[in-house]
């Protein structure tokens, strides 16, 4: 559920809790429920990118008690010492994880969070306007004359998509490397129409774009309203992903916090919340149960067949060569101007 962004730090009361997670990413009745079942109101607020989401926490927790970065990020928010250490005893439905993300690499023993949904990163495309089915980054990154494309405001992602069609690893530190996946980018620049923040799906619904560069969910959510609308995971490769609920150094309701990790943890929540955002969930008990929707379950974009997982490469924090990404994007951003 989509609310407006928080424009002064969320308030501070017993009984409340505030939580900052992506738009349109969690069940329309999810944070109600919560809010019925505890007694505890619910400021929600959202980002657009794990870049603006550190943006906000850096400089210091404005107020949020619930958080949601990516993997990568997590790494680095907690290099950073921005999380709280959770406290298992308070989250039993911890038990319902998948062992597949129990002890990730980037937060080793679950210390600092919980993994809250996973999926990957591909092309989003209109079948009508493109003509057939799309199966490469080629369709592009070497488009065909007259495309719309659109890609995400993700620095990170967008990069890590051009690195993947060169056939690089998307955590390459090589300044050659990053500058000729830029260069990528750059060549079709004209064919640009945006760098959506995490609303590609809009502008595609929109007619606005004809190719976007995109989350698998959102694609799903306006495909449920018109089959031209397909996601691919491409032949070359993708990026894969895992968002994770953590408790920001500094929570003002801690307690509440751990209560609300627990709640989405809860078999019918976890599945609730997949069956609305058409991402993959890491709840085992919610798939053992059958909670999922059975098109969900089985739908090869949602959960990829092995040998497509295979193909699929985590974000990972690649340190000092993070100023060689930010120079790329700012290129990137600069010479598109949009």
């Amino acid at each position: 559920t989509e609310a407006p962004a928080a424009t002064e730090a969320p308030a501070a009361s017993a009984g409340e809790l505030n939580v900052y997670n992506w738009s349109t990413y969690i069940a329309e009745d999810t944070v109600p429920n919560f809010e019925k079942q505890f007694n505890v109101k619910v400021n929600y607020d959202v980002f657009e990118s794990n870049e603006e989401l550190l943006a906000k926490i850096q400089p210091g927790n404005p107020g949020y008690d619930v958080i949601v970065p990516s993997d990568y990020m997590v790494e680095i928010m907690i290099a950073e010492g921005l999380l709280e250490p959770l406290n298992k005893d308070n989250i039993p439905n911890f038990k319902n994880v998948d062992e597949r993300f129990i002890d990730p690499p980037y937060d080793p023993g679950n210390q600092y969070c919980v993994p809250y949904q996973w999926g990957t990163t591909g092309i989003g495309y209109n079948r009508a306007k493109v003509g057939g089915d799309i199966d490469s980054w080629e369709s592009m990154f070497k488009p065909k004359s007259g495309m719309r494309i659109g890609f995400l405001e993700d620095m990170r992602g967008t990069l890590g998509a051009a690195l993947i069609y060169l056939e690089y690893d998307v955590n390459t530190t090589d300044p050659e490397q990053i500058a000729e996946a830029k260069n990528l980018i750059l060549a079709v620049k004209d064919q640009i129409v945006a760098f959506a923040p995490d609303n590609g799906q809009d502008l595609l619904n929109q007619g606005e774009v004809d190719i976007q560069h995109e989350y698998v969910g959102d694609i799903l959510q306006i495909q449920e309203n018109n089959a031209d609308f397909q996601y691919a995971i491409p032949k070359e490769g993708s990026i894969i992903w895992t968002d994770n609920l953590c408790i920001p150094k500094g929570a003002p309701h801690k307690a509440a916090a751990e209560q609300f990790i627990n709640y989405i943890l809860e078999p019918q929540v976890g599945a609730d919340i997949s069956n609305y955002t058409f991402y993959g969930t890491p709840n085992k008990a919610a798939l053992e149960q059958g909670l999922i929707d059975a098109e969900a379950r089985d739908n090869p974009a949602i959960y990829p067949a092995g040998d497509v997982m295979e193909k699929l490469q985590f974000l990972k924090d690649v340190g000092d060569a993070t100023t060689l990404y930010d120079d790329a994007w700012t290129e990137i951003k600069t010479a598109v101007g949009k």
